[in-house]
């Protein structure tokens, strides 16, 4: 069994999870961009998702000879350490709901900015479980400064969604009084109320140039109308809800895979070896997919928010897109993978550091769906702002790696 024990290993570790696990939303963001629905997403992100658990497990996990202290993945299959492996699987069940979970929440505030909130949260309550937990071998005078550094980057997030809402709707205005006196005297007279009928009432008045100008009113009417999940009319506060129950989903998975590997609480009997990241991180997997599996043949069929119906059989003939989504699956498999294999080395609050997956997201966002763009200075100040106490708070963490004995 290959372990990862030096903290430069460690490091490398977060630096190749944080760049996995910030790209993979961006993947599921483009494709209900599309107008793919969200469930025959997360179904085919789902499989591969696991899959990586297990060419993990089957290849990190089964390196060289295990040992009686350190049994090799397929032995500790068959040993007692089912308390464990319920830590583990309740570590994968609240990632699975709050994964799920973000994917409706991405299209109501966006790809940055919930990336943001989610992670922050899961920094200022994970962060600190995860600390007293692993016998506080980071380092408390640099760790918590980070942590106070993600809690002011969750405010500056919140704070761009408003920012950038308000602009969003200042466009559709605009767009409105810019039309002739025939066609404003037929759209509603509340903004509200506009919003939920822009995409039909102006779906042909569409121009060519007007396409292209990323950011612009008629660019926020036509992704409205493609997209998957419709969010004009719809109040912010849904979005901001899911957000941070996805936040509070997140703070709980690491310090339950935290628990399942190192056994804080001494549940193992005597003599029954801890499990290997590589055993927890297959449980987790496994309670993660069956959580995903159930919860989206569900949503198949009674959707939420408004969604249309679909089918199992719909599901396996939808090919559209179904490459991205796959390789989105193996993307936070092998980033969550690798996370936890940095975590068991230098500990799983230094680890939280890949929780600067918004800045990865963040980029996504601007270069593939032109969020931000056209958007006012005060947007603009405030998303420098955010990034800006991201980059410090991550810094700051990683500074506190510690070693674990």
């Amino acid at each position: 069994m290959y372990l990862v024990e030096k903290k430069e290993g460690a490091i490398a570790c977060m630096l190749l999870a944080l760049f996995f696990l910030g790209t993979w939303p961006a993947l599921l963001t483009l494709l209900e961009r599309r107008g793919r629905l969200p469930q025959h997403t997360y179904l085919d992100y789902t499989i591969t998702n696991l899959l990586a658990a297990v060419i993990i497990a089957f290849t990190f996990g089964e390196i060289g000879k295990g040992t009686d202290e350190k049994p090799n993945f397929l032995i500790q299959l068959s040993q007692d350490n089912w308390p464990s492996v319920l830590f583990a699987m309740a570590g994968g069940v609240v990632l699975s709901l709050g994964n799920l979970s973000t994917q409706y929440a991405w299209a109501f505030v966006g790809l940055s900015v919930t990336e943001v909130i989610t992670s922050s949260i899961t920094v200022v309550i994970g962060t600190t479980m995860n600390y007293f937990l692993d016998d506080k071998i980071n380092k408390a005078e640099i760790l918590f400064p980070g942590v106070g550094c993600f809690l002011v980057a969750v405010c500056l997030g919140s704070c761009v969604h408003a920012s950038n809402a308000s602009d969003d709707k200042a466009k559709l205005r605009h767009f409105a009084n810019s039309k002739s006196d025939a066609s404003r005297s037929s759209l509603p007279v509340s903004h509200e109320t506009y919003e939920d009928s822009v995409g039909k009432n102006l779906q042909g008045e569409i121009t060519t140039s007007d396409k292209t100008k990323v950011g612009s009113a008629s660019f926020l009417i036509e992704l409205e109308n493609r997209r998957s999940i419709k969010v004009f009319g719809k109040s912010t506060i849904i979005g901001l809800g899911i957000t941070f129950f996805a936040g509070v989903c997140f703070s709980l998975f690491s310090p339950a895979f935290n628990l399942a590997t190192n056994d804080q609480w001494d549940t193992l009997k005597d003599g029954v070896p801890h499990l290997s990241v590589y055993t927890a991180f297959f449980w987790f997997s496994v309670s993660c997919f069956v959580v995903a599996i159930i919860l989206n043949i569900s949503f198949l069929y009674r959707p939420v928010l408004n969604l249309p119906r679909s089918s199992f059989k719909a599901y396996l003939t939808d090919w559209d897109g179904r490459g991205w989504a796959l390789l989105a699956g193996f993307l936070c498999g092998f980033g969550n993978g690798l996370q936890f294999m940095g975590g068991q080395a230098a500990g799983y609050a230094a680890a939280d550091a890949v929780q600067a997956l918004p800045l990865v997201s963040t980029f996504w966002g601007v270069i593939l769906f032109g969020e931000y763009r056209r958007s006012s200075r005060r947007t603009y100040i405030l998303l420098g702002g955010m990034l800006f106490m991201f980059i410090v708070a991550v810094a700051v963490l990683m500074a506190s790696s510690g070693h674990r004995k």
